[in-house]
């Protein structure tokens, strides 16, 4: 079981490498790996679990965050019309996105970040992404609103990207010229 012991903190050489590929079809190692990030999402949701074991909630998992350089990702994220997605995915990539943008107007935050940083992040308001899931198959996802966002936070963890990279330094608050605030 994953838990906040596991997972690295900013400032950690990992964040910032650009994760493997991951070999298809994937290694049970991996496969298990990925099983337990879901989990963790999963379990830091549920008010029980994430008391018990001190987890601090997430919606989203990528596999550098537990110092695996490898590209996979977990989400489990209820998105604004009270839809659950879940998500468990070797080699996600953005194939195309849209011109417009979007940001969550309370900001993001980061199991790997303990700090909060204000500001606006501007993220793609659509995407459409292609990854492997678990059962090995192809998957082919267009994505809008929340579940773009946390795609694209978690596929930036892939990249050694964090989302306060995003932030205009000069102008933290200024809102992308046109884009979609998204309440959460």
């Amino acid at each position: 079981m994953i838990t906040m012991e596991d997972i690295i903190r900013e400032g950690h050489p990992t964040l910032r490498k650009v994760a493997e590929e991951v070999p298809i079809p994937a290694l049970e190692k991996d496969k298990e790996t990925l099983v337990k990030m879901l989990d963790y999402v999963k379990n830091s949701q549920d008010p029980e679990k994430s008391e018990k074991y001190g987890l601090r909630p997430g919606i989203g998992l990528a596999a550098p965050q537990i110092n695996i350089s490898k590209r996979m990702i977990a989400i489990h994220v209820v998105d604004e019309k009270g839809e659950q997605h879940s998500y468990a995915l070797f080699n996600p990539k953005i194939v195309s996105h849209s011109l417009e943008k979007s940001y969550l107007t309370s900001g993001e935050g980061c199991l790997s970040v303990d700090r909060a940083v204000p500001g606006i992040v501007p993220r793609y308001a659509r995407i459409r992404v292609k990854a492997t899931n678990l059962e090995g198959e192809q998957v082919d996802i267009r994505l809008k609103g929340l579940l773009a966002i946390v795609f694209q936070h978690e596929i930036d963890h892939l990249n050694g990207i964090m989302f306060y990279d995003h932030i205009n330094e000069a102008n933290p608050f200024q809102e992308p010229e046109n884009a979609i605030a998204i309440d959460r």
